[in-house]
């Protein structure tokens, strides 16, 4: 005698709809964060408290100064540098974006491209200006060289990008696919993905692409740092959001990171917010300290730069912390719903919950 078969009930269109809009809320998210993020930090990039100098200790420097303030407002923060050997160590200090040297006939700029491109642009237009009404050309002097690959100096941004996305992206890995492992050994594959994550870097940026053509050791372990803290960050935010990881993530360490990293503005090219940001947020403490070993002889602030990298990865081991409490909670729970049940402990929940983010529900 046959069994019956019974056939399972085709979903509405209404619940079909539904949980389409669930999937499509993630990636529109990410279109308003992008577009916030991005516009808000690049779309009108004007000086704030640009810091320049002008060289000389007469009163005509002086009132040069204080007229080239005058006009400017907050936009610049113009001072006077006793000589010019003060004025260059101030810009290897990147205390300055640029020196003035007053000459009748052969003005001088003296710049530091390697502390940011953009914002020597700034500087170099509001002394050409001083200049044009000389009717001499000013001549710029850059006391950094950047590297062969890396004309800009905007290439340790991109190596930013590119370390990013393959820690972040990793932790999506990790989780998914790990799952059935413990926090311990999640971590340690984090810790070793953030490795290879570094490697990638520096070989990419360092022999093929020569935007990093010395201390290559350096680069890297600041790299490994800036790597292995997204991850930690990420594998032990995971535990609690779930599907929602990626999304957190790419506010984190995208759309405020990029922008604040000082890679195509620094702060004195940004508004407010990103400007605040880049004071200890962590791409910021790597694409500065990065820049610091590559064009200011391991100076200039590399210190507090490392040690913003630091704190982040501290973050990440109280991530973990909190990770493997909010498990060990969630296992006790089931094992004691499993005993009541009299089904196995450690088979529901943690199944249930793993099968939801892998179909994306």
């Amino acid at each position: 005698m046959s069994t019956p078969q019974t056939t399972a009930a085709a979903p509405t269109l209404g619940h079909s709809l539904k949980h389409l809009a669930v999937h499509l809320l993630t990636p529109l998210l990410m279109c308003l964060g992008m577009a916030l993020a991005y516009q808000g930090a690049f779309h009108q990039p004007e000086p704030h408290h640009l810091k320049v100098a002008v060289v000389g200790a007469g009163p005509q420097a002086h009132g040069l100064a204080q007229a080239i303030q005058g006009k400017a407002g907050d936009a610049l923060d113009v001072r006077t540098v006793d000589d010019r050997a003060a004025a260059e160590q101030q810009l290897r200090d990147r205390d300055l974006v640029g020196a003035f040297v007053p000459d009748a006939r052969h003005p001088e700029l003296i710049v530091a491209k390697g502390n940011s491109d953009t914002s020597v642009v700034a500087a170099t237009a509001v002394f050409t200006n001083v200049t044009d009404k000389q009717g001499v050309p000013l001549h710029v002097t850059d006391l950094t060289t950047l590297a062969k690959g890396d004309p800009t100096g905007q290439g340790l941004f991109f190596l930013l990008v590119a370390l990013s996305i393959g820690s972040y992206a990793s932790v999506a890995a990790i989780g998914a696919a790990g799952a059935g492992l413990s926090l311990r050994i999640r971590a340690l594959v984090g810790v070793a993905v953030s490795l290879v994550v570094s490697v990638i870097g520096i070989v990419t940026a360092g022999p093929v692409f020569h935007v990093v053509d010395h201390d290559y050791a350096a680069i890297w372990a600041l790299g490994w740092l800036y790597s292995a803290g997204i991850v930690l960050i990420g594998i032990g935010l995971h535990s609690f959001l779930k599907k929602w990881t990626t999304l957190a993530l790419m506010v984190l360490f995208v759309m405020l990171n990029f922008t604040s990293s000082g890679g195509i503005y620094r702060p004195e090219l940004q508004n407010g917010f990103f400007g605040a940001l880049h004071g200890f947020w962590t791409g910021a403490g790597y694409l500065e300290g990065a820049r610091s070993i590559m064009y200011f002889d391991g100076g200039a602030g590399l210190g507090g730069h490392v040690l913003t990298l630091v704190v982040w990865l501290l973050l990440g081991g109280v991530a973990l912390v909190a990770a493997a409490m909010y498990e060990g909670r969630g296992h006790r729970s089931v094992e004691t719903a499993g005993k009541s049940a009299g089904t196995p402990a450690g088979t529901s929940v943690e199944a249930e919950e793993e099968m939801e983010e892998a179909v994306g529900v």
